[in-house]
């Protein structure tokens, strides 16, 4: 009769120890939180105001935006020009590209600091937060305008968690509501709302509102936040995450309900998205995104 074999003292520890990096790694990047997500999405039909992000598949994939060897940073749809708009934090320049991702004006920012986010408001009125001092600047552009000064700019810091050095990443506004919401990146990853900017009745009193929801963004499975977009036919937020190579849509309550990979492999993307910095949503419900340094993306949802 053969001796039992006993695994050897080494064998043993080193599963141990893979074992237990398993854990830290599931912690560390929302494992455990994205695979139960997953599996309700599966047992559970979508709410019929879902956007549905998982029947979305890629249409244009890694455009080069030819011109323009800065990194982009975020993006927001202008339903007026029926264009996008995004900004570049090196040189900082406000960028007007077509639906199909071209270059259509560049407007210098003079003042503007770490440009990192910019949102449609209004017809010729946008919203640019500077990353670092936390600041958020009401644009004004004109079909001549060919550069902004932040010194002529109605402005507001909010100066929350001062002392991390990932501020404010995207931004997204609700017209009806009269709410911009405030990605803050992570350490601490927070969705801000803010009630009050920019200043839209002169009949009223200059007062600005910041409130935010905890245990919402502990419920966001993301490793970070790199963009916003609010979706005003459902009320539901968008959160582009680069780190998780994900984009999840949140309902009313705060909830994920559906999420679009940017993996290989995933919504027929043949590569993964290397560094999404900004998404947008147009009125027939078509996703762009761009990524660092000058990449361009655009998402359809297949005819119903």
């Amino acid at each position: 009769m053969r001796k039992f074999l006993r695994p050897k003292p080494l064998l043993l520890i080193a599963g141990l120890i893979a074992l237990v990096l398993a854990g830290f790694a599931g912690q560390h990047y929302r494992l455990f939180e994205r695979a139960w997500f997953n599996w309700q999405v599966w047992l559970h039909p979508l709410d019929s105001r879902s956007i549905g992000l998982g029947d979305y598949r890629v249409a244009v994939e890694a455009r080069v935006i030819e011109g323009l060897d800065d990194d982009v940073s975020a993006l927001t749809f202008d339903p007026v020009r029926k264009s996008l708009f995004t900004v570049t934090n090196k040189n900082a320049e406000l960028i007007e590209l077509s639906l199909d991702g071209k270059i259509l004006r560049r407007v210098a920012l003079v003042g503007f600091g770490d440009a990192e986010a910019v949102e449609f408001i209004s017809a010729n009125t946008y919203v640019v937060t500077d990353e670092r001092q936390q600041r958020l600047i009401k644009i004004h552009l004109d079909d001549d305008t060919a550069f902004l000064d932040a010194a002529d700019a109605e402005q507001i810091s909010i100066g929350v968690h001062m002392s991390s050095n990932k501020g404010f990443e995207g931004l997204a506004y609700d017209s009806v509501g009269k709410r911009l919401f405030v990605a803050k990146e992570r350490d601490p990853m927070l969705i801000y709302e803010v009630h009050g900017f920019p200043h839209y009745n002169p009949d009223k009193a200059y007062s600005v509102h910041v409130v935010n929801n905890p245990k919402r963004d502990a419920g966001l499975f993301v490793r970070d936040l790199s963009s916003l977009q609010y979706d005003e036919r459902s009320g539901h937020l968008l959160a582009l995450s680069d780190e998780s190579f994900l984009v999840l849509e949140l309902g009313i309550d705060g909830r994920p309900i559906s999420s679009l990979s940017l993996l290989k492999g995933r919504h027929g993307l043949s590569k993964s998205v290397p560094q999404a910095e900004g998404i947008a949503m147009d009125d027939e419900g078509t996703l762009y995104l761009v990524s660092e340094p000058n990449l361009f993306y655009v998402f359809k949802q297949p005819a119903r």
